[in-house]
């Protein structure tokens, strides 16, 4: 994550030393309510017991995410993401579960808690507008900051995991007429091992302040992996605002 983030820093420090960059330069925070439909466990893969944390709460809860990125010209982009993402959930296992190596008992009361942060660099083209529709197409370096963790009284066990996921990313813009913007955005790839999929649909609207919109829509996040190690897949739901500022 250090290294994420001196590489971003990098790239903006040279691009605000330049009038243009400043102009293009722009700023999203995002918040939101969230619920999971699903966010079912298994860990170890090969010998753990099935469970499944939304069963204890579906939610909602709160999370947010910031972005901050350049457009340079007409056709190239370029953007940073911090988005944090925790879920504590609290009530009685329906069965034991055995879980690394500790047993958790049915029917006691039961802390679960699941993070999954995800920072990500992504470079986007935007071909020419066919019509009123916009379309871009690039890649994010996705690193993923993740852990489970139950815990029953003094027996706390935990599973954590950093790692580096290649996505594709995609958006589609259309202008709705009254300046209002219809905007999907998408990160997102499939594999044997798993797949990782973000994807939004948005309206979008400008603020009073110039340089400024806000925009509201929904999100879901949807993934996992399924190997001898970990059996981890969740699908998370979230209504957004945001908020974004050119520079």
């Amino acid at each position: 994550m250090k290294l994420f983030i001196s590489v971003w820093m990098g790239v903006l420090t040279v691009l605000c030393f330049t009038a243009e960059a400043r102009a293009e330069t722009y700023l999203t925070v995002e918040g939101a309510l969230t619920w999971q439909s699903r966010n079912d466990q298994r860990i170890p893969g090969n010998g753990g017991t099935d469970f499944s944390l939304s069963q204890l709460n579906s939610g909602p809860f709160a999370n947010y995410r910031v972005y901050l990125g350049h457009v340079f010209g007409k056709h190239h982009e370029i953007r940073a993401l911090y988005a944090p993402l925790s879920i504590q959930v609290n009530g009685p296992l329906s069965t034991a579960v055995q879980f690394m190596d500790g047993t958790f008992a049915s029917g006691i009361d039961t802390i679960g808690f699941y993070q999954f942060n995800s920072y990500r660099l992504t470079y986007t083209y935007h071909f020419d507008p066919v019509s009123d529709w916009y379309f871009s197409l690039g890649f994010s370096a996705k690193i993923r900051d993740a852990e489970v963790r139950l815990t029953q009284g003094s027996l706390v066990k935990s599973k954590t995991n950093v790692g580096f996921v290649p996505l594709l990313n995609f958006r589609i813009k259309k202008p709705l007429g009254n300046d209002w913007l219809f905007r999907l955005d998408l990160d997102g790839l499939a594999a044997p091992q798993g797949r990782a999929f973000d994807v939004g649909v948005f309206v979008e609207h400008p603020l009073p302040l110039a340089g400024f919109s806000a925009y509201t829509g929904y999100r879901t996040i949807e993934g996992g992996a399924n190997n001898a190690t970990v059996y981890n897949f969740a699908w998370i739901h979230s209504l957004a605002l945001g908020i974004r500022g050119e520079f």
